[in-house]
């Protein structure tokens, strides 16, 4: 049995997808899951409480983390050390596999021009502190041997929903406006294709040498400025390339409009210089191609207007 702990989202259904490739045995666990392959198994629980987190993990040879808090630094400082801990102790007492989907946040601003699984861990904003804490929690389970795990970092998305080039450029092209960065525009700016995402995650849960450590998953290696990622979709919607930049310092002043925005303000770091995400570890490891941004970006506008 292969368990996904967060199954909606981004990556949750598209990875039920992927496991299908490895095993008939996937169960999907939250608060209101759905199939999405004929065999699956529907587990409905409360990841924030324990016992139900246990029932969903008993059984598990390998556990997904894919899970998603609400995006607010308060309520990831209240659920997610305690999560973490429950899931190391779950697959601890089940003697399941844990493979754990992690972002960049703990990583320190310096490092943010080349990204390894080797960069420096010393964060600076709220969320980017309990990133770490789970993180330390993780590693330093499979690493005194309690457990067999592995993390599992991706940068920014490039996904039909829940991406920022969706919400910013996307959305506002298709409703004939400006596209929209809040940032400098001239910036390096890595996104991973949703689909690469899972379809390695997949690939490292069900590969034996891959535990134990930290991977990169595979980010298209083309170094691109956030204008050239505008340029893709103004291209492939048919539309004219223009955009409107906002400067950090002004998000106090859209957050007031845009509530996301206050989440984003002090992760700011990330767009006001270049942001190249290094995946080169695993993409030699596994032979692996990442889908090429054009096509990345087109197939993900064919999806939403499949949508719309």
């Amino acid at each position: 049995m292969q368990t996904i702990l967060g199954a909606g989202g981004n990556i949750g259904g598209q990875l039920a997808l992927e496991l299908s490739k490895f095993t008939s045995e996937i169960r999907l666990v939250s608060r209101n899951p759905l199939k999405v392959n004929f065999n699956d198994q529907i587990f409905q629980a409360n990841l924030t409480v324990k016992d139900e987190l246990f029932s969903a993990v008993k059984g598990s040879e390998i556990v997904y983390v894919t899970i998603a808090f609400e995006y607010k630094a308060d309520i990831w400082e209240k659920l997610w050390v305690p999560f973490a801990r429950n899931v190391v102790d779950a697959c601890k007492e089940y003697g399941s596999k844990l493979v754990f989907f992690d972002n960049i946040y703990m990583y320190d601003k310096n490092e943010l021009s080349n990204l390894t699984e080797s960069s420096k861990e010393n964060p600076c904003s709220r969320k980017g502190r309990v990133r770490k804490q789970v993180a330390d929690i993780i590693t330093s389970a499979y690493s005194s041997g309690e457990i067999k795990g592995l993390i599992a970092r991706a940068p920014d998305f490039l996904s039909p929903k829940n991406s920022i080039l969706i919400e910013t450029v996307y959305n506002n092209f298709l409703n004939g406006k400006k596209a929209i960065w809040l940032g400098d525009a001239n910036k390096l700016h890595s996104f991973i294709y949703y689909i690469d995402a899972a379809k390695a995650t997949a690939i490292l849960g069900n590969s034996d040498f891959a535990y134990n450590q930290i991977w990169h998953l595979p980010a298209n290696q083309s170094k691109m400025k956030v204008s050239e990622w505008i340029e893709l979709f103004a291209n492939e919607m048919g539309t004219e390339n223009k955009y409107t930049t906002f400067a950090p310092y002004l998000f106090p002043i859209l957050g007031l409009f845009i509530p996301p925005v206050r989440e984003i303000k002090e992760l700011s770091y990330q767009l006001d210089r270049d942001y190249y995400f290094n995946s080169e570890k695993f993409c030699r490891a596994f032979n692996y191609q990442p889908v090429h941004p054009s096509i990345a970006v087109k197939e993900i506008v064919e999806l939403l207007k499949k949508g719309n």
